[in-house]
């Protein structure tokens, strides 16, 4: 067949065909996906379709049927996404975790109030969120328009506008801080050629001197402070979010204060950081981490706190992301969790395929 065109074998046209469409969907036509859209994808497989199912759709994901409400909305639904922007959609990835028990986080337009829906704001770079987001737009026929690049293109222009004040008022305090002193020692030397000098008023003279602050000096702060800012908010652009060390904490409290943050706690796992959504309690929750009904046998204090303030740093590529707990929280969830102690079932829920 060599050298005669393709048209003229209509069997063997179609049959190529026919198979370059099923790998094409098989894929999810990953063959016409752009950069981003992959990596898009890459990550979402990864933290998002246990809950979201790998097409976007409800009830699709092993997660979403056992996970309480409000379950995920259909991601595959032009209609309703279409009604969201690029950035809304981001925020709704990025973000705080607040307690949806208050009436004013409920009526902030603005927040996306579900505690079943974890944050990724402390778990993946600004850039690996706007690929989601690309990706995210693609389940339902849409792409994205937010300028991705422009905006990393802004924040390198502001770190090195930010970068190159810094220097100069480094520079310029340098220079103050050299004058100053030329001035103090022709004044010490102006000092010792007078005649008379009273040894006694020199001194309190010394001790009523206040330290000189250059306006350098509160300069160079200011363009350090902007320059720090300018620097992590470039940084957390391109690489991922990371914690030192978790120090052991000190849970050491009086009963009554145990009691009162075992209720905070519970309140936080239900309410705030939606731990139900992936976790089950009694044969109710998610099924994407481990029941925590024995988590009070099986877990030592200062581990569980460790991981809920950096379940990376505990486990690299765990599903479980880092939802900016605070210490405080954490303190509480983990005496929460301590009380977990159900006695050994007879049928565990199996984990999940």
């Amino acid at each position: 067949m060599r050298g005669v065109p393709l048209k003229q074998h209509p069997v063997l046209a179609v049959t190529i065909l026919a198979l370059f469409a099923l790998v094409a969907g098989t894929n999810g036509c990953t063959l016409f996906e752009s950069e981003q859209v992959a990596k898009g994808r890459k990550l979402y497989r990864h933290y998002c379709m246990h809950c979201h199912g790998e097409s976007g759709r409800q009830n699709e994901g092993f997660n979403w049927a056992t996970m309480p409400d409000p379950r995920p909305r259909d991601l595959s639904e032009e209609a309703a996404m279409s009604t969201f922007s690029d950035e809304e959609i981001f925020h709704t990835i990025s973000r705080e975790m607040k307690d949806t028990t208050d009436q004013a986080v409920l009526d902030d337009e603005d927040y996306f109030a579900v505690p079943t829906m974890p944050t990724f704001k402390y778990t993946l770079s600004e850039d690996e969120i706007w690929s989601v987001v690309s990706f995210v737009r693609s389940l339902h026929g849409m792409s994205l328009s937010y300028d991705v690049d422009g905006r990393k293109k802004k924040l390198e222009e502001a770190f090195q506008v930010a970068q190159q004040e810094f220097d100069q008022a480094t520079q310029a305090l340098e220079a103050a801080e050299a004058k100053l002193e030329e001035a103090e020692a022709a004044a010490e030397e102006a000092e010792e050629t007078e005649e008379d000098i009273e040894g006694d008023e020199d001194a309190d003279l010394e001790e009523d001197e206040e330290e000189i602050v250059l306006p350098e000096e509160i300069a160079l702060e200011e363009a350090e402070e902007k320059f720090e800012d300018e620097k992590t908010a470039l940084e957390n652009f391109t690489k991922r979010p990371r914690q030192g060390q978790i120090s052991r904490p000190d849970l050491t409290v009086s009963d009554t204060e145990r009691g009162r943050l075992e209720q905070v706690g519970k309140h936080l796992y239900e309410n705030q950081y939606g731990c139900n959504a992936c976790h089950s309690l009694n044969n109710q929750g998610g099924l994407v981490g481990p029941e925590l009904d024995r988590a009070g046998f099986r877990l030592n204090e200062a581990w569980i706190y460790r991981w809920i303030m950096y379940p990376q740093g505990m486990k690299k590529k765990t599903r479980m992301p880092n939802l900016g707990i605070n210490e405080e929280d954490a303190k509480a969830l983990t005496l929460y969790l301590k009380t977990l102690r159900a006695p050994k079932p007879d049928d565990p829920i199996p984990p999940p395929n």
